[in-house]
């Protein structure tokens, strides 16, 4: 098969990656599982130990598999996410912020919308536990429940909920710097008080304009923010 320069074929190494992939989803191997060895996975696919380590190096990059000294190689915490972080992202900009605020414009308003006319009372329960979160200032205590990811999660869809929160942590750094730029933390608090009784009132169109109307009051903040690289 011949490739154009547009379509490179996969290296060995990429190859590899989709192989160990392939090992874990056809074993049902779940995060924390332990997978075989690189001189185990060496030996099955005929290569060199130091070519699969590459191969395992890249997965740990994206948090696929995960290294335990002295234990071995095990499945990571990203294994089932759609969206993996770029280990050689970049720092942060002004722009990037904008386009994570841009993105999320798209996505969470009809996920709001979707939420309310899916709502569950088991849903709605963790919704409003993580309303409080906005009042934690940035740089205080860790928060188990994210407001905007519990927000999807209400939406009855775990793609929806899984996409929304891989794209927070993969793009952690801008949104903590949201989140120190935004820092009314009362105005916030009011605000997800405000698209939960949405959700909870099952009135999809509020529920979908209260969200669009937050993240352009975060859009305004940060547009408004001086330059920074």
């Amino acid at each position: 098969m011949s490739y154009s320069a547009a379509e490179l074929p996969p290296s060995l190494s990429d190859r590899l990656t989709e192989s160990i992939l392939g090992i874990i989803r056809d074993g049902g191997l779940r995060t924390g599982d332990a997978i075989p060895s690189a001189r185990e996975l060496a030996k099955r696919f005929a290569i060199t130990t130091p070519t699969v380590r590459e191969a395992l190096r890249k997965l740990e990059a994206t948090g696929a598999v995960e290294f335990r000294h002295g234990s071995g190689t095990y499945v990571g915490p990203t294994i089932n996410n759609v969206v993996l972080a770029n280990p050689h992202r970049p720092p942060i900009t002004k722009d990037s912020v904008l386009q994570l605020i841009s993105a999320r414009l798209v996505i969470e308003p009809a996920v709001a919308a979707q939420s309310a006319i899916a709502r569950r009372p088991e849903n709605l329960e963790r919704l409003e536990a993580a309303v409080t979160n906005a009042l934690v200032p940035p740089g205080g205590p860790a928060f188990a429940l994210n407001f905007h990811v519990e927000l999807a999660a209400a939406s009855g869809n775990p793609l929806l909920q899984e996409v929304l929160a891989s794209l927070l942590k993969v793009r952690v750094r801008e949104q903590q710097q949201i989140r120190a730029l935004y820092d009314n933390r009362g105005r916030d608090h009011e605000e997800h008080q405000a698209i939960v009784a949405a959700v909870r009132a099952q009135d999809a169109g509020l529920a979908e304009r209260l969200t669009r109307e937050h993240l352009d009051n975060i859009r305004r903040t940060v547009e408004s923010a001086p330059e920074w690289s």
